[in-house]
């Protein structure tokens, strides 16, 4: 039979307070659940006490859908493998967590909490989603917004969510909230924040560029500095610029802002220094520019699915600069150091 540990494991994973470890513990003992008779039987046991009680204890299990787009998302990023081992072992993994509400909800929690008097506690859990750097991951928050990040982003917010809809914010991500107007959702940056009903619309606030911006698609958002003596209301086809304290806005083709959540790598008029980051963060790699003269060109280009070096030969062919790709080297503590391109002016 399953010990107390066991059970106790369980218990702190469907509250969402399990810690790594334990979270390891749990999800390979529903994958591999059918070869373990002790688990079977237990949960064939406490299914059927479960059917024949009406009186069963509501439980709150969107930490656990979160875990499981969380892992369906971080898994869809990785390197390549052979497309059949890669499916069946995303999903497995994935469906081994499905499985804990509907066969744990009513069965565990209820004869193992039930039967104490006791009900899942509603301390606040906090998710983090991230995406790596030279990746974009999609996200499905609990209260029906969806979006996607961008690289090297993460964003995090505590459960439950949908009455507090507050998340935190490090890197770009694109949104497109739900609607509810008595709970307002809020994106807090660090040293500013943005505060939306329902709408549509990309943020920027990478902590290394020390700026924010917002470029709003659809509806209407409220951007205020931390302070709160600044405040700004957006409308649609707007840029707004928070740096160094000084808030700018403008009028802008928001498609330009979007289309890296469709594999879209777009500069418009983009000058070099602008340029070298969205490249560094798309491949995931380090640009030098060699030559300060460089920093006045600007490009216009739209890129779809193309290599790095498509891009660099691209951009070579419109302007006058040169480049030198150096491969990644083996550092002395393991790691691997970024593939680095040099830029220089053609000369």
């Amino acid at each position: 039979m399953l010990k107390q540990e066991e059970l106790e494991r369980i218990e702190r994973f469907i509250k969402g307070l399990s810690d790594d470890k334990e979270n390891a513990f749990v999800e390979s003992l529903f994958s591999e659940g059918e070869n373990n008779n002790y688990l079977r039987h237990h949960l064939e046991t406490v299914w059927e006490i479960m059917l024949r009680d009406k009186a069963l204890p509501e439980v709150n299990l969107s930490h656990l859908l979160d875990r499981v787009h969380h892992i369906i998302r971080k898994n869809e990023i990785m390197k390549r493998q052979k497309p059949l081992q890669k499916f069946i072992r995303i999903y497995m993994k994935a469906a081994a967590i499905l499985l804990l509400p509907l066969l744990i909800a009513g069965g565990l929690v209820y004869s193992y909490l039930g039967n104490h008097g006791k009900s899942i506690s509603d301390q606040q859990v906090s998710s983090t989603i991230y995406a790596p750097l030279g990746a974009r991951v999609s996200f499905n928050l609990p209260d029906g917004t969806t979006g996607m990040l961008n690289s090297g982003s993460h964003l995090s917010y505590s459960l439950p969510f949908t009455n507090n809809r507050e998340i935190k914010l490090e890197g770009e991500g694109w949104f497109k909230v739900s609607h509810d107007e008595n709970h307002p959702f809020e994106i807090n940056t660090g040293n500013s924040k943005v505060k939306v009903l329902g709408t549509s619309f990309n943020i920027s606030a990478y902590p290394v560029e020390n700026y924010v911006e917002v470029v709003l698609q659809q509806g209407k958002v409220e951007f205020m500095n931390n302070n709160g003596d600044k405040k700004v209301t957006m409308f649609p086809s707007e840029r707004l610029v928070f740096q160094n304290g000084n808030i700018n806005k403008s009028v802008t083709d928001p498609t330009k802002y979007n289309a890296w959540t469709e594999g879209k790598l777009v500069f418009r008029g983009d000058l070099m220094a602008e340029v070298a980051r969205r490249i560094e963060r798309w491949y995931n790699i380090k640009i030098i520019i060699a030559d300060k003269e460089l920093e006045k060109y600007s490009f216009r280009a739209t890129f779809l699915d193309d290599t790095l070096e498509e891009v660099l030969r691209c951009l070579s062919m419109t302007s006058p600069i040169r480049y030198r790709i150096t491969p990644r080297r083996l550092l002395d503590n393991g790691t691997y150091e970024k593939e680095k391109v040099t830029i220089y002016l053609k000369k």
